[in-house]
């Protein structure tokens, strides 16, 4: 890694982080055409992101269904391969991997997916769910694969005696536990977790939420959690990161952020969160006024600007950059403006 990155002023910490995202864009070209398709435009997914994220450390990323960020996430992966930047994991930058060197990478970073039913082949046998990736990146024996399946089934509190079973023999909760330890098969350094809890019940919710955070802790894993829930968020992530039409608006450790959001979108979702406490109304919840744009056609300067109550003149023509704020946030706005008194103690300890 150069100089460039290690003076980024989104650089937060003295060590070298393990993921360092700069410049990241994800484009999904858009046709018209009867017989012949023509590309008229693109639809701008994720559009210069950048962030880093520290060993050992879960940032969670949230926003409005159809902000980017799921894309972001299996762009980070090359799931989908990016329009442009930089994917530095330990050091190493994917975007500029070839195929095959992609694929030796693939051991360090997993993924954990939305829907624990449709990432996994019905018609395989746990067992063999979880030994693929030992499979294609190992050349264990038969014993030695049965074996390290059955140690990544305790490590996600299943029985070893379900091995053979099929996966519509299990709960939702249960699928999703059977992706964790496919994930974890090769001991992956970074995992990204795309909605992991969605899907499933809310009763389940919390102990899948808890079982990540035991595996954090006994694996040393890092992870990039993403989802829209929250009190989720919340509970597991060390800092999150804010979007909004393909782009970060706000980034900050979960303490500061919850008290006092820097930019108005993030003051929006945070004060629509229900407070399960009937002396703490919604009476400061900010509606906001229309729909996101539309993605192909983001409007210029502040892309939040056709919604926020704030926007002023320069917002329609000027992009604000994501800057750091005097409390350690770092946020993509015009206004230095904070509502901490609109929210505080509404997220106490």
């Amino acid at each position: 890694m150069n100089n460039e990155h290690s003076s980024h002023p989104l650089r937060t910490h003295p060590t070298k982080p393990i993921i360092s995202v700069r410049n990241l864009k994800k484009y999904f070209p858009v046709k018209k055409g009867l017989l012949i398709k023509r590309v008229t435009g693109s639809i701008k997914a994720v559009d210069d992101v950048s962030f880093d994220v520290q060993a050992g450390e879960t940032l969670g990323v949230v926003g409005e269904s159809g902000c980017g960020k799921s894309t972001l996430g299996r762009t980070l992966l090359r799931l989908y391969e990016p329009t442009g930047g930089e994917i530095l994991i330990d050091g190493i930058d994917l975007a500029s991997l070839k195929p095959q060197e992609l694929v030796k990478q693939r051991k360090s970073m997993q993924m954990i997916f939305q829907d624990p039913y449709a990432s996994i082949n019905p018609r395989l046998t746990v067992a063999s769910i979880i030994a693929e990736p030992l499979r294609i990146h190992r050349g264990l024996s038969g014993t030695e694969t049965r074996d390290r399946v059955a140690e990544l089934m305790r490590l996600v509190e299943l029985n070893p005696k379900f091995l053979n079973r099929y996966p519509h023999e299990f709960s939702g909760g249960q699928r999703q536990r059977i992706g964790i330890a496919r994930a974890l098969a090769l001991n992956p350094k970074v995992v990204i977790c795309d909605e992991p809890i969605s899907a499933l019940d809310v009763s389940i919710q919390a102990q899948v939420i808890n079982l990540l955070g035991e595996l954090q802790q006994r694996l040393g894993l890092t992870y990039v959690f993403i989802s829209h829930d929250l009190s989720m968020v919340r509970h597991i992530s060390t800092r999150i990161a804010v979007m909004y039409l393909g782009r970060i608006v706000e980034i900050a450790d979960r303490k500061s952020l919850f008290a006092a959001p820097r930019h108005p979108y993030s003051q929006a979702l945070l004060s629509a969160v229900c407070v399960p406490d009937p002396k703490r109304s919604n009476s400061n919840e900010i509606i906001l006024e229309g729909d996101p744009p539309n993605p192909a056609r983001p409007p210029s300067g502040c892309r939040f600007n056709t919604r926020c109550p704030f926007a002023f003149e320069r917002c329609l023509r000027e992009e604000p950059e994501l800057t750091p704020r005097a409390d350690g946030h770092l946020a993509a706005c015009h206004l230095e403006r904070t509502t901490l008194e609109d929210f505080k103690g509404r997220f106490s300890e």
